[in-house]
């Protein structure tokens, strides 16, 4: 079993694609109404039709304790407490 602490980073090889003004569903639609010479912070692919990016996926992380810190007594432990 290989601990998360132990596991190795992915690096993407690829160069990341450049994306142009072109390729915006607001300029491909006529609703783009800047003339700038890079992608604005609204850009969004013309093939993704306004839909949100994909979000992460939140995950749990696996309980690093075997045991817990307290345990509440048993009822055999509780009776014989109070006996």
């Amino acid at each position: 079993m290989v601990s998360a602490s132990k596991q190795v980073k992915r690096t993407s090889k690829r160069p990341a694609r450049k994306v142009s003004c072109e390729e915006c569903y607001f300029r491909c639609n006529l609703l783009c109404a800047l003339d700038l010479a890079e992608p604005c912070a609204t850009f969004r692919p013309n093939e993704a039709q306004l839909r949100p990016p994909q979000q992460l996926r939140f995950v749990f992380r696996q309980e690093r304790r075997s045991r817990a810190a307290w345990a509440f007594p048993s009822a055999q432990e509780q009776a014989a407490l109070h006996a």
